[in-house]
């Protein structure tokens, strides 16, 4: 007599099969803790630099964007605060990752899932208060500098980080 596998079988198989699929996909972006030049995961997959170098290239871009605005002596205190709240600290850096992932591994999954919803909402706070001093600081320039601003300030469509500026 032939075995035909029922249709609860033939379920079962393929859950497995796609599980193990996804398995295997997860661990072919798996890397190991401290990889190359000590940076973790996905630093080193998306080629991140360290903080003191994105720290560097942000200052030197926030200076030749001030170059270009020309700004007027009383738009200074705008561009102070406006400079203050679009600092970084959206990621945490160095070592308080790494706390940070012991800190997960002691927890259980719903309190994870709390503690990765808080930090959601903390990111989202940090993320309208740097938008309001974006359009704060946006209001205090003329046209032509919001054209300059426009350009080179944010990235956007085809312009990753700036990459196409405005000639002044």
């Amino acid at each position: 007599m032939k075995w035909v596998p029922s249709s609860l079988t033939k379920r079962a198989l393929m859950a497995g099969l796609l599980a193990g699929g996804g398995i295997l996909a997860a661990s072919s972006f798996a890397m190991p803790e401290g990889s190359p030049a000590g940076q973790h995961g996905c630093e080193v997959r998306h080629g991140q630099n360290s903080h003191a170098q994105r720290e560097a290239r942000r200052t030197e871009h926030l200076s030749k964007l001030k170059e270009n605005l020309k700004l007027a002596p009383e738009q200074e205190a705008a561009w102070n605060t406006f400079t203050r709240a679009t600092q970084s600290g959206m990621h945490p850096v160095g070592s308080d990752r790494q706390a940070m992932r012991s800190e997960f591994e002691k927890l259980n999954t719903p309190q994870r899932l709390d503690r990765m919803q808080a930090m959601s909402e903390a990111r989202h706070a940090r993320m309208l208060a740097r938008n309001q001093a974006i359009k704060a600081f946006y209001a205090q320039l003329d046209t032509a500098q919001q054209k300059v601003f426009d350009a080179e300030a944010m990235p956007g469509p085809g312009r990753a980080h700036g990459h196409h500026r405005v000639q002044s």
